[in-house]
């Protein structure tokens, strides 16, 4: 979802209602006043602070995963290897646990450079 306000947001409403409180001249606004500014300023930052808070768990949840993935990862590369070690490079066996078969891999393609006169 797009945001349909700056990132300074806050910062800007900070300034606003400081420039607001300085200006000596009662200004009336509509159904905006320097008590709605500064109760709606101070409902974002419990908001921000739990996102920050989510956000920080999230990393480390993060971590866990790329931790866990990884070490599973290591794991299937040992199964494939030692299935291959076993029943060879060629096998259904080694094709059933993912492995490409060697007689169903491309030959490699080699490039000429093109010849000059």
């Amino acid at each position: 979802m797009a945001r349909t306000y700056p990132t300074n947001t806050l910062q800007q409403a900070r300034d606003v209602l400081e420039g607001w409180k300085a200006i000596t001249t009662p200004i009336t606004i509509v159904s905006v006043t320097q008590a709605s500014v500064k109760t709606k300023m101070d409902a974002v930052s419990p908001v921000l602070e739990q996102i920050a808070s989510m956000e920080a768990q999230l990393v480390d949840l993060r971590n866990q995963r790329d931790a866990l993935l990884t070490d599973l990862w290591r794991d299937i590369k040992r199964v494939r290897a030692g299935i291959k070690s076993n029943f060879g490079d060629d096998s259904s066996e080694f094709a059933m646990v993912g492995g490409t078969r060697l007689s169903e891999r491309k030959s490699p393609i080699h490039t000429r450079p093109p010849v000059t006169s």
